[in-house]
């Protein structure tokens, strides 16, 4: 098996970062990974924003985020295990990866505003006289 590519966190740029989180899946993956303390499994974001995500395309988007420099993997048997790096991330750009994921979490609740119905007004009486 081929040894996981993990860039130094000297070797990060905010172009190859601002890359991988301009996909809405990559960016609402990443968002979750942050929101979490421990490892999560790939296998946890088979549905991303309520959709299906092919296990293969799923992989591409772990490869893309690891090799910007946005997780770190782990193998663990058959699973891969995702852990964020933001903490050496908000050393060498401090407020970015906060900035992003708030301005994420900003527009995910927008959307979800934007698709739920609109309350229905009770129908207006014609005045009598």
């Amino acid at each position: 098996m081929r040894p996981l590519f993990h860039p130094s966190i000297e070797d990060v740029t905010v172009e190859a970062i601002l890359h991988a989180l301009a996909d809405p899946v990559r960016v609402a993956i990443y968002a979750d990974i942050v929101a979490q303390d421990c490892p999560q499994n790939c296998s946890n974001f088979l549905t991303v924003s309520d959709k299906a995500v092919p296990k293969s395309t799923l992989s591409q988007h772990f490869r893309i985020l690891r090799e910007a420099g946005l997780i770190r993997s782990e193998r663990c048997g058959v699973e891969m295990r995702n852990i964020s790096r933001c903490t050496e991330l908000e050393q060498r750009f401090p407020g970015l990866i906060r900035a992003i994921v708030t301005a994420h979490t900003i527009q995910s609740a927008d959307e979800a505003r934007a698709r739920m119905p609109a309350p229905k007004r009770p129908a207006r009486r014609a005045a009598t006289k």
